[in-house]
C-alpha cells in the first residue's frame, strides 16, 4: 500500500525542468526559413503569370522605328486588356511576312481612311494630315512601289507604319498589309534597355 502511494505521490508532483545542459530545441529558424520560402514561390509565381499573360520584353529587330527605337532595344509590352489606339506602338505578328514580331505604329484603326501622298511626303488620315514629327525623315515611294496608299481599314484591322518610312515593311507592303487586331500582342510602354535609351513610349 505505501509503495503504491508513493508512486501515485511521484505521478503527481510538478515535472522538474529540464537539466541546464539540454536547452529546448529552437524552430523559430526553421519556420522563418519557410515563410521566406513560400513569399519568394508566390512572387515567382506572380512574376509568371503576369509575363506569360500581361507583359513581355521584346528585343526590337531592324532600323524600321528609327529615330524612336532602335536595333537591340528592349521594349516592355503591355498586352492584357489592351485595344490599339492610333498613334501607338504595338508589337505583332504577321506569318505571312516573317516569323519574329514586329514593331510599328498604328496609323489608323478600323473604319478609318488611309491616304499616303508621297509627293508631298504626307500620310492623312480620314482627310486630315497627320503632324509626324518622329519620323526620321522624308517619306520616299518603297522600292516595291506605292503598295497599299490608299484604303479604308476594315473592322476589327489596324494600318501600320514604321517611323523609318524609308527602311520601313509595314501595312504598304503587300507582305503584311492591313493587320488583324487579333495579331496584336501588345503596345510598347517603354523602352527598358539599354539604360540610356529609357523613355516611356
Amino acid at each position: 500500500m505505501e509503495n503504491w502511494e508513493s508512486e501515485v505521490e511521484q505521478n503527481l508532483e510538478p515535472s522538474q525542468p529540464e537539466p541546464a545542459g539540454k536547452p529546448r530545441k529552437d524552430t523559430s529558424g526553421g519556420r522563418e526559413l519557410y515563410l521566406n520560402v513560400r513569399v519568394l514561390v508566390t512572387m515567382m509565381a506572380a512574376f509568371v503569370m503576369v509575363f506569360t499573360f500581361a507583359a513581355r520584353i521584346i528585343v526590337v529587330s531592324g532600323p524600321s522605328m528609327e529615330n524612336t527605337l532602335w536595333g537591340g532595344d528592349l521594349i516592355l509590352v503591355w498586352g492584357l486588356g489592351y485595344t490599339p489606339e492610333q498613334g501607338d506602338i504595338v508589337v505583332l505578328t504577321q506569318e505571312n511576312y516573317q516569323e519574329d514580331s514586329i514593331v510599328k505604329r498604328v496609323i489608323a484603326i478600323e473604319g478609318q481612311q488611309v491616304d499616303i501622298d508621297y509627293a508631298s511626303s504626307t500620310v492623312r488620315v480620314d482627310g486630315t494630315a497627320l503632324k509626324e514629327d518622329y519620323i526620321k525623315e522624308l517619306m520616299l515611294v518603297p522600292s516595291y512601289g506605292e503598295g497599299i496608299n490608299h484604303v479604308t481599314v476594315p473592322e476589327g484591322c489596324i494600318f501600320v507604319m514604321g517611323d523609318n518610312r524609308n527602311h520601313s515593311a509595314d501595312s504598304r507592303y503587300p507582305d503584311i498589309g492591313i493587320v488583324d487586331v487579333r495579331c496584336v500582342i501588345g503596345r510598347g510602354v517603354a523602352v527598358m534597355f539599354p539604360i540610356d535609351h529609357w523613355k516611356r513610349l
